[in-house]
């Protein structure tokens, strides 16, 4: 089971950093065999690990809907590697249900974590390592997300420096991350030469003025040269693109 969960650990963690959060290209992780489980799951490793995860994703007072989605496929990939899948998953769910409604027990749940993996630093930190990435993953890592996570570093045993470190790493990743949005979504206006705090009603508008006025078949029939409708057919693809990024935010209620 060590080998498999840390796999599992590793992969999702990577998946959250480098997939761009689209469920539907996430690839579950694959680990030759499977293991009969028996026993008290809430003693087993996998069902500390999501336990502790319960708690992270709750801290906030809310579990966004990106949150709920990377932990329903954690679930899913801890549970695939046992026989007796299904009744894995369906425990697994009942823990976390059970553990988010109550903070009170966390550091004996990170320390009962601890005593499983007292020789494997590495291991833990890479759980740590995705227990904070759950709780930036909504890009608001709350006073409340702090303490919880720092009281599971300390539970864990985890090194001041190491956790800081993490912590300093995901906050530049999700500043990136953002900026690069912002930047974005700038040129998105930029291109359809809009504000994105226009009406979404002016913004359509705009947007199909631009797409008649750059669209090939009409530039065709004016009897433009090659070079012309290729330019066309490119800048049609930039509205296009520049529409559905300002839709979307617009939709998110973001604007």
């Amino acid at each position: 089971m060590t080998e498999l969960l840390i796999l599992v650990i590793v992969g999702i963690v990577f998946y959250m950093l480098n997939r761009g959060y689209k469920s539907s290209d996430y690839q579950n992780i694959q680990v030759e065999g499977k293991q009969e489980f028996k026993g008290n799951l809430k003693d087993h490793e996998a069902g500390l690990l999501v336990a502790m995860l319960a708690k992270v994703a709750k801290a906030d007072g809310n579990v966004s809907e990106l949150e709920a989605e990377i932990l329903s496929h954690t679930f899913t990939d801890i549970a695939n590697h046992f026989k007796n899948t299904h009744d894995v998953r369906d425990q697994l769910k009942d823990i976390y249900k059970q553990e988010m409604n109550s903070f009170d027990n966390t550091i004996e749940i990170a320390q009962k974590y601890y005593n499983l993996t007292k020789n494997e630093y590495s291991k833990r930190l890479k759980v740590m390592e995705y227990l904070l990435n759950l709780a930036f993953i909504d890009n608001d890592f709350s006073k409340a997300e702090f303490m919880i996570t720092e009281d599971i570093a300390n539970a864990l045993e985890i090194k001041k420096s190491d956790f800081e470190s993490l912590i300093a790493r995901f906050e530049q990743f999700y500043a990136q991350k953002q900026n690069s949005k912002e930047l974005s979504l700038e040129k998105a206006c930029e291109v359809l030469d809009v504000k994105i705090t226009d009406d979404m009603k002016i913004i359509k508008k705009k947007y199909r003025e631009l797409v008649k006025k750059n669209h090939p078949d009409i530039i065709t029939g004016q009897g433009a040269s090659q070079s012309i409708i290729d330019e066309a057919t490119a800048k049609l693809q930039e509205i296009n693109e520049s529409y559905e990024l300002i839709k979307k935010e617009k939709n998110n209620g973001r604007f």
